[in-house]
């Protein structure tokens, strides 16, 4: 597994240094940050911890950016079918630079936008920062294997792989009773809240945009009967 983190308003190294800090155990080979600044003056930090499984060279290093550099991309997870989608990929013009399935999310991802997690066979959390639309997409495999929490804190809007690296910001340590009372009921807390207030987990087969400080989430896909 890897770990991902990120944080638009007042990202700072120090503070993603700290969240990637919590997360160190799930990626022991190595590690990224990106932080560049917005239009209006925040500033947008991507983190990753790195467990090396497709293609174990540099070249998988993230945050991986596209070849212009517009699109950023922090990833946990396998996508099984990148090689078939990376073939189609290359037929409508596409180049790469990797053998990863990572290089490959980014290239979906501009040839057919949040439309692409339609496409992805595998266990995956991802987020990716548009530098040119200035918009944070967040995306979760439809079983929910990988997680990915976010949270609306004092220094922006932060999203991590698990909550102790939210607990690094500014966001206040309370108990959500009724998620709380949740837990006692039915031994787990249901979608999209947690046992801390304010923290949220987005669903299985959901994904979320943030763009400038207004958040959307929609459901991507559900068991058919």
């Amino acid at each position: 597994m890897c770990g991902i983190c990120g944080l638009v308003g007042q990202a700072e190294s120090q503070k993603l240094d700290a969240m990637l800090k919590t997360i160190d155990h799930r990626g022991p080979d190595d590690f990224g940050t990106y932080i560049s600044e917005t239009s209006t003056g925040e500033t947008v930090g991507l983190g990753h911890k790195r467990l090396s499984i497709i293609d174990l060279s540099p070249a998988g290093h993230q945050p991986m950016s596209s070849l212009d550099g517009r699109i950023w991309l922090v990833f946990n997870g396998e996508i099984y079918n990148y090689l078939e989608l990376r073939q189609d990929l290359i037929t409508r013009g596409h180049r790469f630079r990797s053998n990863t399935d990572s290089e490959v999310i980014i290239a979906a991802y501009q040839e057919w936008g949040e439309k692409c997690v339609l496409r992805f066979n595998g266990m995956f959390a991802f987020a990716i920062w548009d530098s040119r639309t200035e918009k944070l997409f967040i995306a979760r495999d439809p079983l929910g294997i990988k997680p990915v929490y976010y949270a609306q804190t004092k220094e922006g809007f932060a999203f991590a792989s698990e909550i102790k690296a939210l607990l690094t910001l500014d966001i206040p340590r309370e108990i959500n009773l009724s998620s709380l009372n949740q837990y006692l009921t039915f031994l787990w807390v249901p979608d999209p809240k947690t046992l801390f207030q304010g923290i949220y987990k987005l669903a299985p087969g959901h994904y979320l945009t943030y763009q400038q400080g207004h958040l959307d989430i929609k459901e991507y896909w559900d068991i058919k009967f």
